[in-house]
C-alpha cells in the first residue's frame, strides 16, 4: 500500500514540477513597456488579459488535477501516458499567450488558443475517466461520477464553440473559452464524496 501510494505521489510530484516550468515559461513572455508612464502600459493590454486567463486555466487545472490523484490507488501505464498527453497540452500554453498577446487578440491566434484548449480538454477528459475508472466506489459515488465527466463534455463544446466564433469575432471567441473555465472552479464534487464516504 505505502509503494502504491508513492507511485502516485510521485505522479503528482512530476505534474507540479511540469506546471511550475510551463508557468515560468509564460512569465519569462511578460515584457515591460519601453516608455515611462502609466499610459505606455495601455498598448500591453491583450498580453495582460491572455495571460491572466492563462495563469488562472492552469491553476485550475492544478487544482483538478490534485483532486483527482487522491482517487487513484495506483497509477496504471494508460494513466501516467494519460498524463503526459494531458502535460504536452498545457505546456503549448506559453505559446499560444504569447502569440494571441503579440497578435493584439487576432482571429488565427485565438483560434488555435481555442484549439490548444480544446486539445487539453480532451486530454483531460481520458485522463479523469481513467482515474475514475479504477476509483473505490465508496469514495466517489456514481452521480459524482457522472457529473464529472458531463462537465469536462460541456467545457468541450464551449471550447469547441469559442474556436469557431474566433474566426468572425476574435474577442467573443476569446471571452467563450475563458467562460469555460468556470465549470472548473469547484472541483470539490471529489471531496465532498470522500468525506461523505469517510462520514
Amino acid at each position: 500500500m505505502q509503494e502504491r501510494q508513492v507511485s502516485a505521489d510521485r505522479l503528482g510530484a512530476f505534474s507540479d514540477a511540469v506546471i511550475a516550468v510551463i508557468i515560468t515559461v509564460m512569465v519569462l513572455e511578460l515584457k515591460a513597456p519601453h516608455g515611462k508612464a502609466l499610459a505606455d502600459l495601455l498598448p500591453l493590454w491583450p498580453t495582460a488579459i491572455s495571460y491572466a486567463a492563462s495563469y488562472v486555466f492552469i491553476a485550475v487545472i492544478w487544482v483538478n488535477h490534485h483532486h483527482l490523484l487522491h482517487l487513484v490507488g495506483h497509477p496504471t501505464p494508460r494513466l501516467i501516458w494519460l498524463n503526459f498527453l494531458h502535460l504536452f497540452g498545457v505546456s503549448l500554453l506559453p505559446f499560444a499567450t504569447a502569440w494571441v498577446a503579440d497578435s493584439h487578440m487576432a482571429a488565427a491566434p485565438v483560434v488555435i488558443y481555442a484549439v490548444i484548449f480544446f486539445l487539453i480538454d480532451l486530454a483531460y477528459l481520458a485522463f479523469e475517466r481513467a482515474v475514475l475508472a479504477q476509483a473505490d466506489q465508496s469514495v466517489i459515488s456514481a452521480r459524482a461520477r457522472t457529473l464529472a465527466q458531463r462537465r469536462t463534455l460541456v467545457a468541450l463544446l464551449i471550447f469547441a464553440a469559442g474556436a469557431a466564433i474566433a474566426p468572425f469575432m476574435p474577442l467573443l471567441g476569446f471571452a467563450t473559452v475563458c467562460g469555460a473555465l468556470l465549470l472548473y472552479l469547484r472541483p470539490e464534487i471529489f471531496s465532498r464524496s470522500k468525506a461523505q464516504a469517510e462520514a
